[in-house]
């Protein structure tokens, strides 16, 4: 690749000691090495910014910011500002980067015009040691979308996180950095999926269609705080209808439905059984094809065991957390697939889908995208 367009990366990091060298590693391993790196550490208490100073020391392109702790959004847009590239691209203090992550979507918006504002691929799910636990192989119908997106990104982040993109800065200068407001208003969680709707608002957006980023689910995750997400979704979405009065009713419907039942999911994993049957609850108000999901009633059999039987298990596991640690060894166990393989199954042909469930989210699918084309 002869490309030499310099990329910003920009790393939020708060309290990251644990993981934030491992993926400073994943960076510095990119194939494509014409990239500066960013930290911005967000008012840690733990080692961060000693272990990112270290890194500094060993390579010019590291640079480490300090600010009071102020949220990620603040701390992206720290980064954006400070930074020099034409691309940004933004990574967690907690995923990681496949070697070919940079290159890859680099090569793809270079060959897009300047009506490509962002180029995606698709995540793996890491555990808190680094094992693949999940998506191997794309539903390629809601994951493979391009071009105007706009009504599918309302349905959902089909994005997923905040690692998988690469932006154009003057898009970026354009749509505006990250919402701080959020933070403000105690409503994190939706800060990426806010600049993407953005991003999709007035331009177009492409894919790279291969697993090129592990994006780490643990405890004590952010993503794992399902009542402020819950929030943060709310003043989002209210923001979006406010710029885009004439979204249909069903597409804010079903994405009601399928964000509540994301927070079902959340809530589970973190063991917050309690707003897990809120949110189900929420989800059956405005929309019951999720009774047609069958994890739904086992999840809901397993919380309510978890909840009998907790004055025991306290008895032996300190607190919640280090139960749900346990629970959650037996849950998902680590792939055998390398990264490679995985990208070899998700080029073959994709299996029919036959879970009534699964089946009405695609058909809701591909009504949306079909609407965005008219």
């Amino acid at each position: 690749m002869t490309c030499n367009s310099l990329v910003s990366v920009i790393i939020p990091a708060y309290n990251a000691a644990a993981f934030i060298g491992q993926t400073l590693d994943s960076v510095l391993k990119q194939t494509y090495q014409e990239f500066e790196i960013i930290v911005v550490d967000d008012g840690s208490r733990d080692r961060t910014a000693e272990i990112v100073e270290s890194y500094a020391k060993r390579d010019r392109r590291i640079r480490l910011l300090k600010q009071e702790n102020s949220g990620v959004a603040a701390a992206r847009n720290l980064a954006i500002a400070e930074s020099k590239g034409e691309y940004i691209s933004p990574i967690d203090a907690d995923d990681i980067w496949y070697p070919e992550k940079l290159e890859k979507q680099v090569r793809c918006i270079e060959a897009s015009d300047e009506t490509v504002g962002l180029v995606y691929s698709w995540s793996v799910y890491l555990n808190e040691a680094g094992e693949m636990i999940g998506r191997y192989i794309a539903a390629q119908d809601f994951t493979a979308a391009e071009g105007n997106v706009f009504n599918g990104l309302l349905y959902f982040n089909f994005l997923d996180n905040a690692s998988t993109a690469l932006f154009r800065r003057s898009c970026i200068d354009r749509v505006g950095g990250y919402n701080c407001n959020l933070r403000a208003q105690n409503a994190q969680g939706c800060e990426d999926w806010d600049i993407y709707i953005r991003i999709a608002e007035q331009y177009s957006i492409r894919v790279v269609p291969e697993y090129l980023i592990g994006y780490r689910q643990y405890v004590g995750s952010m993503a794992t705080n399902a009542p402020v997400m819950a929030k943060s979704y709310e003043v989002m979405m209210s923001e979006v209808q406010q710029r885009n009065p004439n979204i249909p009713d069903r597409i804010r419907r079903w994405s009601r439905s399928t964000f509540y039942n994301y927070l079902i999911g959340k809530s589970y994993v973190s063991g917050d059984y309690q707003n897990m049957f809120i949110w189900i609850g929420c989800c059956l108000s405005v929309d019951r094809v999720v009774l047609l999901r069958p994890g739904l009633y086992k999840v809901m059999v397993f919380a309510m065991l978890s909840y009998l039987t907790r004055p025991f298990s306290l008895l032996v596991w300190k607190d919640q957390k280090e139960w749900l640690k346990f629970v959650q060894r037996f849950q998902r166990s680590g792939s055998t697939l390398s990264i490679d393989q995985i990208n070899d199954l998700a080029n073959q042909r994709q299996p029919t889908i036959w879970r009534p469930y699964d089946r009405v989210l695609l058909w809701r699918w591909r009504q949306i995208m079909q609407m965005s084309q008219e």
